[in-house]
């Protein structure tokens, strides 16, 4: 129970550290406390200053597909790689260091533990500084005699901004084993002063020494050379930094070239000494001078041999007359001029390739002997130099290539800018671009060309400048190629850019490339909200819609449109464009309102556009929306918008001006005995130019009755008709008429009973203002009662209800009687009605007092009858009952009585019927559905149960009074 988990700790290289741009750095992590495998994993990432809360992923020892885009080609190429020293600790190499590879850089390792407790990753800060360490000293070549003193000088400064410290040392190169150099004397950076392992009793014996003269000399200093002292000596300068944990690391090094010193022996007066003109590391096509010096006193009466040899084969030799003798494989070589050997005194012999080529890669030395006349076959002593090491690569060996971009992190429509540097290219270089986009591995895309002789093309998916712009390929300088691509369309557009560069020689070429890395993030949403300071506005009144977009820039950074839509109130379609405004400023105004154009106001600020409506008219009221598009920068002439957004809608209402009107509604009556009928309806105010409409209703008796319109006069006097009075002999009946400015008169001719009922009419109020007419208001007039005036008593009929059920198929009499007698010499007519759910009852059957059939539904004239068996008798029989014929029926009876002989008949009285219910019962109607449709027989059954209870309750109480006796 005393035992607890450890906790996780990582732990790394602890910063900030600066290191020297083109360097080989590294970075410890390790990690302790941890649980699982003994073998962990690390993954390194790095937080760039540009963008110090994004995590870019470098490396993983456990992940191959886990470095972002930007660094996948340097790990892939070991120009980033991770050493592991042990199972729980690695190191992070990067081999070449870059200016953007300055961060901070965070060391994680992904979880093994039963549970999280403690930290997974640390960060440290890495800066890059330039490399201003420089070293240099004159090359020589000496030629000192055992015993004598040397003096060798080196030049040594910086000028790093941080606090560093230098060591200066010199060291001796022997033989053709360039890389075991022999220190000589070091001063180190603690400023001590350490001899070599070979030099150091010489030191203690005060014969080698280094002095520092003012603050950028530093002498080597050499009492008496020794044999062991002949061959190339030169200076190495380090610069070193103090890190945080305390220790020094040392972040440059530079050395000088060599100086050549020959010791000639006290003994063996003959020195021989081979030193190189230039660099040792040549390219086809260079040429190579090479010196062998003579140590010897009084060499002016002397005589030499000197045989030059490569990798100790004869080349050529000079005779102690000088004469020059090639070997026979040099010799077609030595007549094109490539080849040149000569003595310029007695102690120096030169030795010239011009054009070198592969095969004459190797060591290069030279053989003196001394003769005693020149004559002589045999020397009497000779020196065999030291050899020198002569490398010769091809062409392009030298030539090195590096990529940079100034935008590796854009948003589409920024420009992408990236730099081809080549160094060391010996002729003429051209330059091919390629895009390698990250969505198609393996695949490439040629984005430029330039031709060594300058010549610049593009490819046809570069040519259309109207997508990324105008692109440019330029030659900054003699080495540096500047590619610009003004505007990038979407993501597709980062990835990696290659650049090739060629060099021509010879007939041959030799091609270096490089990449560079981008990202292109997509361009930000765009929202537009539309709003108004009012919903409604009064006629006349302007008002202002202000389209604002919310972006995370502003419509002065990018190309922007809008596109004002409307659509009227009420909709007659969706909605239409009103106008628009490209980028360029240009309006365009749509054709469906035209009267807009010279009522609205433009306007654009940095996050809005606005419409403004100046007078507004009943025509303006409706539903608005703006369209904003927005462009990528730099594109010219428009294509595609990169980002678009609709507005919510906005109702603007245009209130009219007030209405005046009022109607007059006070109820009235008109009877009439018979003839023509007149019913008014009167304006008692509205404004004095306004127009008016008005239509005609007739209110049934009925008290549930829906309003039949009659007829609507516009206010253009054009005439409409409802549907119940649409027939050709209803219009020749209701005629409107306006009697004066403010009486409008419903004419009835030839009113009959039928006509009955209350009229009213709806006065609309209509006013012109300036592109059309509107309403303004209505007012409803009071009922005017037509009612009939007859000479003679009501006729008496039959009022009470009756409701009949029928089976579907079988026939029926609905029955209307009169009671009572009536006058001789008198006719009756008799018109049967259905009452419809409109309130307007359908006229089915008329019988006239002349005696003759009217059938005003001809589709019913072959199942109604008037059979009459008596003459007080009117019942209508209604043959193959259908399921539609269900409802209420009524009769109306009329007496009719001829004013005079060979006069008119006039009407004398009137009557209706009640209401007779008609059933239609189904033909599969059970004695259950007859019941329900018997309105006595239900009733019937409903109380049976109450009877029988009565009942029993009666027999129990007279058992109990019987009991009781």
């Amino acid at each position: 129970t005393g035992l607890t988990t450890a906790q996780r700790v990582v732990t790394v290289q602890k910063g900030p550290l600066y290191r020297v741009r083109g360097s080989h750095i590294t970075l410890w992590c390790k990690v302790s406390g941890y649980q699982g495998p003994a073998e962990q994993n690390f993954q390194w990432s790095i937080y760039l200053p540009s963008a110090p809360e994004r995590e870019v992923q470098i490396v993983s020892t456990m992940d191959p597909s886990f470095p972002y885009a930007i660094y996948t080609q340097r790990v892939r190429g070991r120009g980033i790689f991770v050493e592991r020293l042990q199972g729980d600790a690695v190191l992070l190499h990067i081999t070449e260091l870059q200016d953007r590879d300055a961060g901070e850089y965070e060391c994680h390792t992904p979880n093994t533990d039963e549970r999280y407790f403690g930290s997974y990753s640390a960060k440290t800060n890495l800066s890059v500084i330039a490399d201003t360490l420089s070293a240099s000293m004159a090359p020589q070549a000496l030629t000192r005699t055992e015993g004598d003193a040397l003096e060798l000088t080196c030049e040594v400064s910086k000028s790093t901004t941080q606090h560093t410290h230098l060591s200066v040392g010199w060291y001796l190169l022997q033989g053709a084993g360039e890389h075991h150099a022999k220190e000589v004397l070091t001063l180190s950076k603690d400023f001590i002063l350490k001899p070599g392992p070979s030099y150091e009793q010489r030191f203690l014996e005060g014969d080698v020494r280094l002095n520092k003269v003012g603050n950028t000399t530093y002498k080597l200093f050499i009492g008496g050379v020794k044999p062991s002292d002949q061959g190339q000596l030169y200076c190495e300068a380090a610069e070193w930094i103090e890190d945080p944990d305390k220790t020094w690391k040392d972040i440059s090094h530079k050395q000088t070239e060599r100086t050549s010193l020959a010791v000639v022996s006290q003994g063996r007066d003959l020195s021989v000494d081979i030193a190189a003109a230039a660099e040792r590391s040549l390219s086809e096509g260079d040429t190579l001078q090479l010196n062998c010096m003579v140590g010897a006193p009084k060499s002016s009466s002397r005589y030499f041999k000197v045989i030059w040899l490569l990798d100790s084969v004869e080349v050529a030799r000079v005779d102690p007359h000088g004469v020059l003798i090639w070997s026979k494989e040099y010799e077609e070589r030595a007549k094109l001029g490539q080849l040149r050997a000569f003595k310029p005194s007695n102690t120096v012999y030169v030795l010239t390739i011009d054009e070198m080529g592969l095969k004459d890669t190797g060591t290069y030395s030279c053989s003196v002997s001394e003769m005693k006349t020149p004559g002589d076959l045999h020397s009497i002593q000779t020196n065999v130099s030291s050899g020198i090491q002569v490398s010769v690569k091809p062409i392009g060996y030298h030539m090195r290539l590096s990529v940079t971009t100034s935008t590796p992190w854009v948003t589409a429509g920024d420009p992408l800018i990236f730099h081809c540097e080549v160094q060391g290219a010996a002729g003429p270089v051209s330059v091919r671009w390629w895009h390698l986009p990250p969505q198609h591995p393996g695949h490439r895309v040629l984005v430029a060309t330039m031709e060594r002789d300058g010549t610049l093309s593009l490819d046809s998916t570069y040519q259309d400048g109207r997508t990324r712009g105008s692109l440019r390929l330029e030659k900054a300088s003699s080495g540096t190629f500047t590619l610009v691509i003004p505007s990038t369309l979407d993501e597709d557009d980062g990835g990696q850019y290659r650049c090739e560069a060629t060099q021509w020689s010879r007939g041959r070429n030799w091609t270096e490339k490089g990449e560079a890395a981008v990202t292109v993030s997509s361009m930000p949403g765009l929202h537009a909200t539309l709003r108004s300071r009012t919903a409604t506005v009064r006629h006349g009144q302007s008002f202002e819609l202000v389209c604002q977009v919310n972006a995370s820039y502003t419509l002065e950074e990018m190309p922007a449109s809008v596109r004002w839509l409307f659509q009227p109130s009420p909709p007659t379609g969706p909605l239409h464009e009103l106008v628009r405004v490209f980028p360029s400023g240009t309006v365009v105004w749509g054709t469906a309102q035209p009267r807009f154009q010279g009522k609205a106001q433009l306007t654009k600020a940095d996050s809005s556009f606005r419409l403004y409506i100046h007078s507004a008219l009943p025509a303006n009221e409706g539903t608005y929306q703006c369209e904003v598009e927005v462009w990528r920068r730099n594109i010219l002439p428009l294509g595609q918008p990169a980002a678009s957004s609709s507005s919510n809608a906005v109702g603007i209402k245009v209130v009219l001006p007030e209405s005046k009107l009022q109607v007059a509604t006070k109820d009235s009556s008109v009877e009439i005995a018979s003839g023509n009928a007149a019913i008014e309806c009167s304006i008692v105010s509205a404004q004095h130019n306004s127009q008016f409409a008005v239509t005609w209703y007739l209110l049934p008796l009925l008290s549930d009755a829906t309003p039949l319109q009659i007829i609507r006069a516009s206010y253009s006097s054009i005439l409409e008709y409802g549907s119940e009075f649409s027939s050709p002999a209803q219009k020749s009946r209701f005629l409107s008429q306006r009697v004066s400015s403010n009486i409008f008169r419903l004419q009835i001719l030839s009113a009959n009973l039928r006509d009955q009922g209350r009229y009213y009419c709806v006065v609309e109020e209509w006013l012109w203002l300036v592109d059309g007419w509107y309403k303004l208001g209505e007012g409803t007039s009071g009922r005017t009662e037509l009612k009939f005036k007859l000479p003679g008593e009501q006729l008496q009929m039959e009022k009470a209800g009756h409701s009949i059920s029928a089976r579907e198929g079988e026939e029926v009499t609905l029955p209307c009687r009169l009671q009572g007698a009536h006058l001789p010499g008198t006719r009756f007519s008799a018109t049967w009605f259905q009452v419809k759910s409109s309130g307007s009852d359908s006229a089915l059957l008329t019988l006239h007092y002349d005696g003759t059939m009217e059938y005003p539904q001809e589709r019913l004239a072959g199942r109604l009858y008037l059979r009459r068996p008596s003459a007080g008798d009117f019942s209508l029989t209604l043959s193959s009952v259908e399921r539609e014929d269900a409802g209420a029926y009524y009769c109306q009876l009329q007496e009719w009585q001829q004013q005079s002989e060979g006069k008119d008949w006039g009407l004398r009285a009137s009557a209706r019927s009640g209401y007779t219910q008609l059933t239609a019962i189904p033909p599969e109607s059970t004695v259950l559905s007859r019941i329900c449709s018997s309105p006595s027989l239900l009733n019937f059954i409903l109380y049976l149960p109450l009877i029988l209870i009565l009942l029993l309750a009666l027999v129990v109480f007279c058992w109990y009074c019987k009991f009781r006796k």
